[in-house]
């Protein structure tokens, strides 16, 4: 299973959309995805209406009282798996403080459903403690959702210096995979600039054995788009709520780009005019069935 963690310290940059749309996206593809929300906000099992009910675990109770992570999965879509949570999960932090080996529960527990699933996607808390720590140590991959703004790069460089301490304590094989650029507006001088700052960046890195030597800035930027936020107020993925808007055809892409399909540039002025070569992914932007509202959000 391909462990990824969609992690950035900072708030409202996208990794709950970017979890639950780029999972929905690699399960058309035909992968079988896990999602495990890890933000005490519980934005990510809102997103897929899956409130929990009155004694249901949650990852919560994976973390604190040793219950299998198999108790606690949701089904969500066809081939897409939740680990939900709640408000309950805010207190993890204080429980788990003084826990040996707190740093791995997460990473145990997945063991046992490793070859169940073909892909994993970790929602991360809007910050650096004992459960973004989980995440990372539960991940081979990181996956950093950016806004093309002066202070997410400012933060970016705590995010690495997090990954840094983890990959050279815990978990040797972790990795950043790459940045992912959201609420993205190509029009504005500012982005194109933040944008060639990250790239000399992670250029400089090359060759050398940080954790982030081979990480790239993905090609495809996803575009502000009003889409993306409603359609989670339904309960739904961009897929199934708006499967012709930009921000569709932005997470069909992105997916060809993490799976290793080739995006063709011919032509192009803008990180997003790609065209997907693969046929599995630029069918993610067919049409899906009509809108359901659930009455969430």
């Amino acid at each position: 299973m391909r462990r990824i963690a969609v992690i950035n310290q900072k708030g409202g940059v996208g990794k709950t959309t970017t979890t639950a749309n780029l999972g929905a996206a690699l399960a058309k593809n035909g992968l079988r995805v896990l999602l495990i929300d890890l933000d005490p906000q519980g934005h990510l099992t809102l997103h897929f209406g899956a409130e929990l009910r009155d004694g249901q675990p949650s990852v919560y109770d994976v973390l604190t009282a040793a219950t299998p992570v198999g108790d606690v999965l949701v089904k969500v879509r066809d081939r897409m798996t939740l680990v939900p949570a709640d408000i309950d999960l805010a207190g993890a932090e204080v429980e788990l403080i003084s826990v040996t080996g707190r740093e791995v529960i997460l990473r145990e527990a997945l063991d046992p459903i490793e070859q169940d699933y073909d892909i994993m996607l970790i929602d991360s808390p809007p910050s650096l403690g004992v459960l973004t720590v989980n995440a990372l140590v539960a991940s081979t991959e990181v996956l950093i959702p950016l806004q093309a703004h002066f202070f997410a790069l400012q933060g970016l460089s705590k995010l690495l210096d997090t990954v840094t301490l983890v990959r050279q304590r815990i978990n040797p094989q972790l990795h950043v995979g790459g940045v992912v650029l959201c609420m993205y507006e190509s029009a504005t001088r500012l982005a194109g600039e933040v944008v060639d700052d990250l790239v000399k960046f992670l250029e400089a890195s090359r060759g050398t054995t940080c954790a982030w030597a081979d990480a790239r800035v993905y090609q495809t930027s996803i575009r502000r788009n009003i889409k993306l936020a409603e359609s989670c107020s339904f309960g739904q993925t961009v897929f199934e709520y708006a499967p012709r808007s930009h921000g569709a055809i932005d997470y069909a892409r992105l997916a060809a780009e993490v799976l290793g399909e080739t995006i063709s540039t011919e032509g192009v002025g803008t990180p997003n005019a790609v065209a997907v070569s693969a046929p599995s992914a630029s069918a993610l932007a067919a049409a899906a069935p009509t809108p359901l509202r659930v009455g969430v959000g």
